[in-house]
């Protein structure tokens, strides 16, 4: 059974990000309706993009007007966030006649042109003539008028019909959009982690290279039997224990695990999942400015790219 995001209590979706439960949504999105409506065919549009707050941007016939601010309100629950543009068209059917010639006062226009076209030299005869007077006279004011369009209580009950059908195809694609920002978040994080535990045997033969390294420094610049062993290890310990990166690993494996939490959390997710994403940058630089290693910077290189593709797509996540 298709689920319906429009409630009939409410022109759209009335309870907010209760719509969202359970799906991660992309900012981006689009939905589309017609159908005639009486004598004319309206086209219902809703489109939206990447958008730090809600920018809704609503254009819609002059007889609807005075439902235009239930229908923002209405709307903007459905967008949530974003630039949004929502649109109603309509293309008239022949029987919709909206405009009227004032027969009388067209007349009067023309009988008061004719002799002074006929100074000009245009007889009565001449067609072109005509042609040209009348349409000097039904450009004077009030030659033709306008039928002003008013409010339909049964014309709007089925532009609702369209404005949910228009909805329901723009959460559709938020949602297909979502499901694959989704797959993609998934599969970076857990390259992330796979990056992370290629670094712990690396750790290991680092603090031995340390070791090797200092220890032929200092025998090469002191006698061997004026090395103080002890010591040594004790500059040694104090040595490592600042590039020690235990706490970095620990903290970058909890934000990773936290990513994937929100990721099956809730929509509207999307700015707690861009902060989440600055604390996994800040334990990756902080391994690679401590690794002193080219192997593990290689490694810290490939966490950094994958984690600036998964920022840049955060900022499409409602």
């Amino acid at each position: 059974m298709k689920r319906s995001y429009l409630p009939e209590r409410a022109l759209m979706p009335g309870g907010g990000t209760d719509v969202f439960c359970g799906m991660i949504l992309s900012m981006t999105g689009y939905g589309k309706a017609e159908a005639h409506i009486g004598t004319r065919k309206y086209t219902v549009e809703l489109r939206s993009l990447n958008g730090k707050g809600l920018d809704l941007s609503v254009r819609m016939p002059p007889q609807f007007r005075e439902k235009e601010m239930e229908l923002r309100k209405e709307l903007g629950q459905v967008v949530g966030r974003g630039k949004s543009d929502f649109f109603i068209h309509f293309e008239s059917d022949a029987g919709d006649v909206r405009h009227e010639v004032n027969v009388p006062l067209v007349q009067q226009y023309l009988d008061q042109l004719a002799p002074l076209f006929e100074e000009n030299g245009v007889p009565k005869s001449h067609v072109d003539g005509q042609l040209q007077k009348l349409d000097s006279a039904l450009h004077f004011p009030d030659a033709v008028s306008t039928s002003r369009d008013t409010f339909n209580e049964e014309e709007w009950s089925g532009m609702i019909k369209l404005v949910r059908e228009a909805c329901e195809g723009f959460m559709t694609y938020r949602k297909q959009e979502g499901a694959t920002l989704e797959l993609d978040f998934r599969q970076r994080v857990g390259r992330i982690e796979s990056l992370r535990q290629e670094l712990a045997p690396l750790l290991e033969a680092r603090t031995d290279r340390v070791r090797d390294r200092l220890k032929e420094h200092l025998e090469a610049d002191l006698p061997r039997d004026r090395v103080d062993e002890n010591r040594f290890e004790h500059e040694l310990i104090f040595y490592l224990e600042k590039l020690d990166v235990t706490e970095e690993l620990v903290r970058l494996e909890a934000n990773c695990a936290y990513f994937i939490e929100m990721l099956d959390g809730p929509s509207g997710q999307g700015k707690k999942l861009g902060f989440i994403g600055q604390e996994i940058g800040r334990e990756i630089n902080t391994l690679g400015s401590k690794s002193q290693d080219a192997a593990m910077q290689r490694i810290v290189v490939q966490m950094k790219d994958e984690l600036e593709k998964i920022k840049e797509q955060v900022l499409n996540i409602l």
